[in-house]
């Protein structure tokens, strides 16, 4: 399950990345254009960032169901394992208050 969340969040990485270098060839060609902005120029350059704000929704979802999805694991894990969890957060604290307190 790892691998196939790593593998789409490679490819929308990948996506982003090719919608961007699109949008910055769009405007390359838009800097050579100089004061005659051409349609297609201009088209191509608005489909990229239409291109790029859907990508970009896409994986806020998905960032906010993996989310979900690890609070989900750590409510179930601190209900089965109260007193684990108690001395986790006690360990965790203590080192952070000796991290602090050596500055």
């Amino acid at each position: 399950m790892t691998t196939k969340a790593n593998t789409d969040e490679n490819e929308m990485l990948s996506d982003l990345h090719a919608a961007l270098q699109d949008t910055e060839s769009a405007l390359n060609d838009l800097a050579e254009a100089g004061s005659a902005v051409d349609k297609s120029v201009r088209e191509k350059i608005s489909a990229s960032l239409n291109d790029l704000k859907a990508k970009l929704q896409d994986t806020e979802k998905m960032v906010s169901e993996k989310a979900k999805v690890a609070a989900r694991a750590t409510d179930e894990y601190v209900h089965e394992n109260p007193w684990q969890s108690i001395g986790i957060a006690a360990a965790v604290g203590f080192l952070v208050g000796l991290l602090v307190s050596r500055r």
